[in-house]
Parts: C-alpha cells; structure tokens; sequence
C-alpha cells in the first residue's frame, strides 16, 4: 500500500467518498498494475532481514510509534494485511475518521471496543432498545466479568441518558456510553450532540467514550462522529456489505483511539480476514447507489402501510411530524431515513407469523441492507433473547414486524405485502 495513492483532492477541489472509493488507498504498480485490490490470501509475509522483522514487531505492538507519512510494515495478517488496511482506509473516509479497524462480525467489533475500555467494576451505558447480541454480551457476558450495566430508554431521549449517567456513576467509573440510533428495532432517535454535552458536563477527570452503533443508517445518511461521538460501529453485513455474503464489522475514529483498541483486536484476535476484507471493497465501490435506491422503495413501501387498516404503528423516521421532538433530531443529525423499519399488525404474534409466512418476494430471513428485502419477527427472532416484560417496555410488541426494504422494485415489493396482508 502506498501512502502518496491516499489522493482526497483534485487541485483545490475536494473528492466525494463515492469517488474515493473506486482507488482510495492503492496503487495499481505495486500489483502488477491490477485496477482492482488483489485479495492478498496469506497468513504471513517476507522480512528483508531479521533487523527489519524486528522493527516491523515493534510497530504493530506500538513500542514504536510511526514518523509522519510512514505506514506499518506488513507482519502477519492477524496484525495487518493490504486488503484489510485499504478496507479500513475507505470506511474512514466515508465517515471522515482519522482511522478506522475492521474485525470478524458488527458483534465481534462492539466487544472488542467494550473489552478495551471497560476493567471490572466499571459500568457501562447503553440506550435500549438495542440490537439482541448487543443486549446479550452487556448484560451476560461481560456480567460475568465484573462489568455493570445501565440502560436507559430511547424514546425518553437525553433526559433519561443523563439520569443513567447519575445512576451508573454512584456504582462505579463510567467506561462508555453505547447508543444506537435510529434503535434496532423500533426506530427512535438519539441527540448525539446533546449526549456529548451531557458526558463532557460530568464531574470526573476522566470522561466515558460515547460510542454509536450506526448500522442502521450509516455511513450514507447519518454521521456520528460529526456529532460528537468518539467512535462509530458498525455491523458491516448489513448495508456495507450490502450483498447477505459476508459477515464483518468496524470501528471509527480518532487515531490514539483506534490504535488503542487495535492492539485489543490483535490480541483477541477478532481481525477481519482478506477475502472479506475484498468483498467489502466490492461493496463500498456500490454503497451509495444500493442506499438511495433501497431508501427510495422504503419510502414508496411506508406509503402504502401507512393507509393499510391492519397496520397499527410504523416506526419510520421519515414519518416523524414536527410535533414530534424526534423529528428535530432528525432534521439536524441524518440525512435519509433509511430502508429498515418496523410495522405492527392488529392480532398479535398469530397475525405477524401469518403475514411473514405468506410473503412471496420477501425473504423470510433475519440481517438487514442487503439487496434482497428481509422481513423477521424481533420478538420471536432478533430479540428474543430480551426479557418478555423489557420487549413490551420498549415497543418490541408480538405484532411487530421489521422490514428491510432491498433493490427490488417498490411496486413488486407493495403487490406481496398487499397479498400477505389480505
């Protein structure tokens, strides 16, 4: 990888991620002038000479910090690898980070990020609803290991984060801050800003990182770190991968930050592979187009549920009404609503599985922002792990059902609800 093919302007004029993605970070001479990053499938890789084996040793264990404009020299690809480090560069582009990691699955980068900052006895924060695995690895898992735990409710917005904060700072130092927003499954957003003002107003020398789980928006229609959160997640399955063929997750930030949790990473061993690594590629080069269209059929969809008499409830942030104090959220922190959301239907669990179970174009499937549309049932499915009583506090009703709008065409995707429904 070549440090002077990180090219981010023409002149004066700066490149939209969209373009930086079709070469950002590689340079075609030192591939055999291959357009396109080789996958580079290897476990290890040739040192000149035992002097600079040592040296590149010392890098990727950080007892020697990198000059300006030097890159690390490649070791073993638990440690780092072309394709992955080209990988990480371009996800931090598109959400303008000074660094970024890559790692195995969106569940292995939340723990990896939990596990470096978090030491028994510190509490962690987190808003709820929250996606299943998430839920799972706070509140057993890491349980487990000495580390406590406080929710608070989403849709009650920053007033419950900060009574959180109270509660969790009389049990113990306040290692991180997890928000997800929009929620996973019901939608609700979280004021980012007001959470960094909230965390920064704490009377403690050493302040929590406020982490976001941005996969149900990100990177195209909302941006974290812009907003003042310390570190952006992802599960990028999801709408990075884009194509329901890989498993892989991420991590954004700033370079002390993610160096920090990198050297947890290798540790662990939670590193990304270099096929995976180069299906991302792939996918980031179509990002934004499978985005638009997958937000523009979601709209279309929403449309017709919203008039539909057996729909009770949709949680979509395009639907917010300026009555509403999630909608100036929305106004100032995204930029698209998306194509992931949940209906409920009137009935039950015995409704939602009838209508799951007589879709013919939608799959039947948990994941979500692959070009197929996905349809599941959180209560039975995603969340079912969540206690019965916390589901019914949160809005995770039996008769709700998530959606993640595809590429198929809105009209197709409208006949087969239409027919489930009936």
């Amino acid at each position: 990888m070549s440090v002077h093919y990180k090219k981010s302007t023409i002149g004066e004029h700066p490149l939209k991620p969209e373009s930086m993605m079709m070469g950002y970070g590689y340079d075609p001479k030192l591939s055999e002038g291959s357009i396109k990053c080789p996958n580079f499938q290897t476990s290890t890789f040739v040192f000149d000479s035992a002097a600079q084996g040592k040296d590149f040793f010392d890098v990727v264990s950080g007892r020697r910090p990198l000059e300006a404009g030097e890159q690390a020299g490649l070791v073993y690809s638990r440690f780092n690898n072309p394709t992955v480090e080209i990988a990480e560069n371009r996800i931090a582009v598109w959400d303008q980070a000074e660094d970024c990691l890559v790692t195995g699955s969106g569940m292995s980068a939340i723990s990896t990020v939990l596990l470096t900052l978090s030491k028994p006895g510190d509490v962690i924060v987190y808003s709820e609803p929250i996606y299943g695995g998430s839920d799972s690895l706070i509140n057993g898992i890491l349980k487990q290991l000495g580390i406590q735990a406080v929710g608070f409710m989403s849709s009650q917005g920053t007033d419950a984060l900060e009574h959180a904060l109270n509660k969790a700072q009389q049990l113990g130092d306040v290692s991180v801050v997890l928000v997800e927003t929009p929620d996973n499954p019901t939608n609700n957003l979280i004021d980012l800003a007001r959470c960094r003002e909230l965390i920064d107003a704490m009377p403690t020398t050493s302040k929590p990182v406020l982490a976001v789980d941005n996969t149900m928006l990100g990177p195209l229609w909302q941006q974290p770190l812009k907003h003042g959160a310390d570190l952006c997640i992802y599960s990028l399955t999801k709408y990075v991968g884009g194509h329901s063929d890989l498993i892989g997750g991420s991590c954004s930030g700033s370079k002390a930050l993610i160096s920090k949790i990198r050297k947890v990473r290798n540790g662990i061993g939670t590193t990304m592979d270099s096929n995976t690594a180069w299906l991302i590629l792939r996918s980031l080069e179509t990002l934004k187009i499978r985005m638009q269209a997958a937000t523009l059929g979601a709209a279309q969809v929403v449309e017709y549920l919203h008039s539909h008499p057996k729909v009770s409830r949709i949680d979509y942030p395009g639907l917010l009404t300026e009555d509403s104090p999630q909608y100036h959220i929305y106004q100032k922190q995204c930029s698209g609503a998306g194509s992931t959301f949940s209906f409920e239907v009137v009935g039950g669990q015995k409704a939602a599985f009838k209508v799951l179970d007589s879709l013919k174009l939608v799959k039947l499937a948990v994941s979500l922002g692959g070009t197929e549309s996905l349809a599941q049932h959180p209560a039975a499915m995603t969340h079912s792990g969540v206690p019965k009583a916390r589901r019914e506090e949160i809005g995770i009703t039996e008769g709700l059902i998530r959606i993640s709008i595809g590429i198929e065409d809105p009209e197709d995707l409208i006949a087969d609800l239409q027919q489930a429904l009936a």
